[in-house]
């Protein structure tokens, strides 16, 4: 059985000692990378315990809230009312006198080409 002692990896100590400091710098510089998109994209940040830093919310954000509630409100009450009339029109179509009525113009279309 093999021992390794320290006078063994006195060669690589620079490298070790390198490489952990890339491993460390890369997860710094990953974790900043991560925060200024998130900014950038404006999801909220969070403090260490929780606590929001940013966005903070003004009175321009709320009224922007507010506003695209009230936009958004509108329509749905317009998609409703849409979907109303759009079952009134199938249930017209599919009514056996709206097609008995068309099959008869279609037919008086006909005799009148003929003639």
């Amino acid at each position: 059985m093999m021992q390794v002692q320290g006078v063994e990896l006195l060669p690589y100590l620079p490298w070790i000692i390198a490489g952990a400091t890339a491993v460390g710098l890369a997860g710094v510089f990953g974790w900043i990378h991560t925060t200024r998109l998130r900014i950038k994209h404006g999801y909220p940040l969070e403090g260490m315990w929780g606590q929001s830093l940013k966005p903070s919310t003004d009175a321009q954000a709320a009224e922007r809230i507010r506003l695209l509630t009230q936009e958004n409100a509108e329509l749905r009450a317009e998609v409703g009312s849409m979907k109303d009339r759009l079952a009134n029109v199938e249930r017209i179509v599919t009514d056996s006198g709206y097609q008995l009525t068309h099959e008869i113009d279609r037919l008086r279309e006909g005799k009148e080409k003929v003639q």
